[in-house]
């Protein structure tokens, strides 16, 4: 299963760009990044089998437990691709969640999107690292 992360912004070169960078070097999974315009652009094309989760503040707050078993649910389904979209600074709106299959959460605090971007390819790296039972992750 391809983890798709489509982002709006350009990271460019900046700590945020490094810690992305260290992370998805780490995924044993397949992934790919997009990146989009802050305004206006067409994401890329769904593919059937495709499973789409926006990061929104409206969303659930998943422990890494949690979303490390979501993914292997659906890669276990035969999901071909696992997107996770990241909006601009003004998020979504009301039709882009009703388009999405699951709204996650990083906390109830407003983080910048350069920084969820950071903090979901380290989650990402974390759900990769717990289905394959490495000992680093521990529940408290």
């Amino acid at each position: 299963m391809l983890l798709h992360i489509i982002a709006r912004g350009k990271i460019g070169r900046s700590p945020e760009a490094d810690l992305v960078d260290r992370y998805v070097k780490r995924l044993t999974m397949p992934h790919k990044i997009t990146e989009m315009p802050d305004r206006g652009g067409k994401l890329p094309p769904v593919a059937p089998g495709t499973v789409t989760v926006m990061l929104d503040e409206k969303g659930k707050q998943l422990g890494s437990m949690d979303f490390a078993r979501r993914i292997e649910g659906w890669r276990d389904a035969g999901t071909r691709e696992c997107r996770f979209l990241i909006g601009a600074a003004d998020g979504f709106d009301d039709a882009d969640r009703a388009n999405a299959d699951l709204l996650i959460a990083f906390g109830a605090m407003t983080w910048p999107h350069m920084m969820a971007r950071a903090m979901l390819a380290e989650q990402l790296w974390r759900a990769c690292s717990i289905l394959a039972n490495h000992p680093y992750h521990r529940e408290g």
